[in-house]
């Protein structure tokens, strides 16, 4: 499994990968396929492998928002795993996916028992509360345009693939979600995008959207 440092699978040590294996079911899951949906009383944890996996919540008004996106590495569900919870959010492979599937009752056990695992699991919930926050307060003042481009920044650290200085987005995004999460409206976000586009910080096609000027977008954010 190739992944970050800082994801929940990066953080584990050896031991703790295989003993999860050793409880786990592996699955695939083609684009488009869903893991679970919000509300659902599914009991296992998911430990995605490969691929992305987009994580969806629904508005009072039935709008879909993608609030996140996780990738190799990246542990799901574990909240309503562990405290018998329904799913607070959809989750919904972006591409094909491979993950671990782990039974609540046993993945509650090996918290329990294995204090690396527990602390590993402490330190990814804390970082989530972090870039939670980050969010909130990117996205919760400023203009719209200014929610855009803290938007397009954050998707391009987080989720971009450095080419030289040009940083590609594959986010599988609609432009009605992206306004979705940015907050805004598809015009505005449209405005926004053909300002970037003008000034030639971005530039955009089909399913992708390729940051030049990183710096600068993140100038315009604040």
């Amino acid at each position: 499994m190739d992944t970050g440092p800082d994801s929940f699978w990066g953080r584990l040590t050896t031991a703790e990968r295989g003993v999860i294996e050793q409880v786990s079911a592996r699955r695939v899951y083609a684009a488009g396929d869903y893991l679970c949906h919000e509300g659902d009383q599914s009991r296992h944890v998911i430990v995605v492998i490969s691929g992305h996996v987009q994580v969806i919540t629904h508005t009072l008004d039935g709008r879909e928002v993608v609030i996140a996106l996780r990738s190799a590495g990246d542990i799901l569900g574990e909240m309503a795993a562990l405290y018998d919870q329904p799913r607070t959010a959809t989750l919904r492979a972006l591409d094909k996916v491979e993950a671990f599937t782990i039974p609540s009752n046993r993945f509650t056990h090996l918290c329990q028992t294995r204090a690396k695992l527990s602390w590993t699991l402490l330190g990814v919930l804390h970082a989530r509360f972090g870039e939670l926050n980050q969010q909130r307060a990117e996205y919760g003042g400023g203009s719209a345009s200014q929610r855009v481009y803290a938007q397009l920044a954050q998707m391009a650290v987080e989720h971009g693939a450095r080419d030289g200085a040009t940083i590609e987005i594959k986010a599988g995004l609609t432009q009605q979600q992206l306004a979705d999460n940015a907050a805004t409206s598809r015009e505005s976000y449209a405005r926004a995008l053909r300002v970037l586009r003008d000034r030639g910080i971005i530039s955009t096609g089909r399913g992708w959207i390729r940051v030049h000027r990183l710096d600068e977008l993140r100038k315009l954010a604040r």
